[in-house]
């Protein structure tokens, strides 16, 4: 099925937004007004660049306050379209949208709006030209899709349909099933948008908070499955206001737009994408640093080995019980510091995932590779994380670890240690392309956004699992673009016995994130903990938590340049990550004393 976008969904001027739809593979635009007025190129230019791009302009939009007007309203109304539709001719595009009125001079009447959008459309007709009306959730009189559409029918002219918009739809707790009553050849246009569901005025909720397909909380499949129903065969559209879309580079929000049609159409039948693969652990996470002294006394203080290294490469293997660390001095820049660079994701079928990561339009990254070396494909996430897709030790797939010479068996711990999870910091235009990129490439399950209090500002959180949760990853932004902050990523840590983790860490010299009296206070207030408890809480810098599954210890390691180390223990299937303590660990992070070199 064709697809195309809303110009006013990307960032940028109209020659831009018109390169950014094309490289990401759509197949047509609607040009927007206001895109369209503040453009150099006129009208036949910018069909010819579309032309020259492969994108057809599938819409002019918007027309507005049209129908149910006065007489001599109306007639300036006719006059004003007479003028669009000869620039719509310039331009190349056969279909018009007219939102339902929303002026004050607007009446109540139904048969008069049908009758001025019949006249209407026959001047659209006269310039070969459909007129597509649309219900706006905040329309006047007309502000659903069935009101709209009862119009259109009355009007019964050729040239008139109706536009269905799934915000429109869904944001009003509106039933999409009676779609599926409308003609397939009446519905002349779909804008698809999905949001995150507010309570808020509706008109400010659609022009600032709407998202692609699968980044919000509207079933938008289930509006498309019925409006599929009807036979309509005009193209999937996106028309997204979002703020930060608006100023985010076209680019990589194209590409994200392109990837929510790409998932919602596999979900609704309409394409065969290559199966989900999902990961089932974490094979290691590579830590890249122009001084490896820091972040490996802080490893050795955590109980890890140096266990192996690269046969050609500077990257050493660091590994405590099923935790494995890479530290890679190549490449890295001194004023980055030591970062959280990729992680290597063990896969079922790694070829698989990278063919479904590929369809997705997450390209296979190129990777030097000296003869000999293990085939590894990786993938870049919104944050430029490299993913590996990855075997270790198992029969009949390559595995990464043949590319690494032992220097020294792992330590053997019977303590349960492993990867719990990983924080990656996105950038603050990524947030929600990184949610939608982990389901659909990666197939794994977002759960609640979290809003977290820092300091200075809120941190918005979200993690995304696998079912078992032995892949758990939390993307986290800052509130907005204003906010420039470097936020350290971390590696947390599960162990069976946190606090004799904590204690052996300190004890080889590793150093806590101290922790504020009063929130021990506190502690004691919200839960029914020994004075015993409380003191080796307070002593250790242990952080508690519980949910209705049970219950949560946590601490923390001071930062080596962008990156610390949580260590952890869940008891009774906790499903958390201690959010209400993020407050409490950001601040102590943002005194200082959080911080160590490299």
């Amino acid at each position: 099925m064709r697809t195309s976008i809303a110009t006013v969904s990307l960032s940028g001027s109209l020659t831009e937004k018109l390169t950014a739809a094309s490289r990401a593979g759509f197949d047509g635009v609607e040009i927007f007004e206001n895109d369209l007025l503040a453009s150099p190129l006129g009208p036949e230019e910018i069909r010819a660049r579309c032309a020259d791009l492969g994108l057809r302009v599938d819409l002019y939009q918007p027309m507005r306050d049209i129908e149910a007007v006065p007489a001599p309203e109306f007639a300036r109304n006719l006059r004003r379209a007479r003028h669009k539709f000869e620039l719509m001719r310039r331009l190349g595009a056969d279909t018009v949208l007219v939102c339902s009125s929303v002026s004050p001079l607007a009446e109540d009447d139904d048969a008069l709006a049908a009758e001025q959008l019949s006249r209407l459309a026959d001047l659209a007709q006269d310039h070969g030209i459909r007129v597509a009306y649309e219900a706006l959730a905040w329309g006047r009189h007309v502000s659903t899709y069935e009101h709209a559409w009862h119009i259109v029918e009355t009007a019964d002219h050729p040239a008139l349909g109706t536009c269905l918009d799934s915000f429109h739809i869904l944001s009003r707790g509106g039933d999409p099933k009676g779609i599926e009553d409308i003609p397939g050849e009446k519905i002349f246009f779909l804008q698809l948008a999905d949001a995150p569901l507010l309570a808020m005025d509706v008109l400010q909720w659609s022009r600032h908070y709407r998202c692609f397909p699968g980044q919000g909380g509207f079933d938008v499949a289930g509006l498309v499955r019925h409006v599929l129903r009807t036979g309509y065969d005009g193209p999937l559209s996106l028309e997204v206001f979002n703020d930060v879309f608006r100023q985010a580079e076209a680019g990589p929000t194209a590409v994200d737009a392109r990837r929510s049609l790409l998932l919602l159409q596999e979900t609704v039948g309409l394409a065969a994408l290559p199966a989900p693969v999902v990961p089932t652990g974490v094979a290691f996470a590579e830590l890249v640093t122009p001084d490896a002294e820091p972040v490996t006394a802080v490893l050795g203080a955590l109980g890890f080995a140096r266990t192996a290294r690269h046969r050609g490469k500077p990257v050493d293997l660091w590994q405590r019980g099923k935790a494995r660390v890479l530290v890679n001095t190549a490449g890295a820049a001194r004023r980055d510091g030591t970062r959280l660079a990729a992680i290597g994701l063990e896969s079922p079928d790694p070829a698989a995932a990278a063919r479904r990561a590929e369809a997705l339009l997450a390209p296979v990254l190129p990777r030097r590779r000296a003869p000999g070396d293990t085939p590894l494909d990786a993938v870049a996430a919104p944050d430029g994380t490299e993913l590996f897709l990855c075997a270790t030790d198992r029969p009949g797939l390559p595995s990464w670890r043949a590319d690494f010479e032992t220097v020294e068996p792992a330590p053997d711990t019977a303590d349960g240690f492993r990867v719990d999870h990983l924080a990656l910091t996105q950038p603050w235009h990524h947030f929600d392309e990184a949610t939608l990129f982990h389901r659909s490439v990666l197939g794994l399950r977002p759960q609640q956004s979290v809003d977290v209090a820092d300091p200075y500002g809120l941190l918005r959180s979200r993690a995304v699992t696998n079912a078992d949760g032995s892949v758990r990853i939390a993307l986290t932004v800052g509130a907005a673009p204003t906010d420039d902050r470097v936020h350290a990523q971390h590696l947390a840590l599960a162990t069976d016995d946190v606090v004799t983790a904590a204690r052996r860490f300190r004890e080889a010299g590793g150093s806590l994130l101290p922790i504020p009296a009063n929130y021990y206070d506190d502690l004691a207030a919200r839960y029914d903990l020994t004075d015993a408890e409380l003191e080796t809480y307070r002593d250790l810098g242990i952080l508690y938590d519980q949910d209705p599954h049970g219950a949560f210890r946590h601490c923390y390691t001071r930062t080596v340049g962008r990156v610390f180390f949580e260590l952890l223990q869940r008891d009774g299937g906790y499903r958390g990550y201690g959010a209400p303590n993020a407050p409490v660990r950001l601040a102590a992070q943002h005194t200082g004393r959080g911080l160590t070199g490299g």
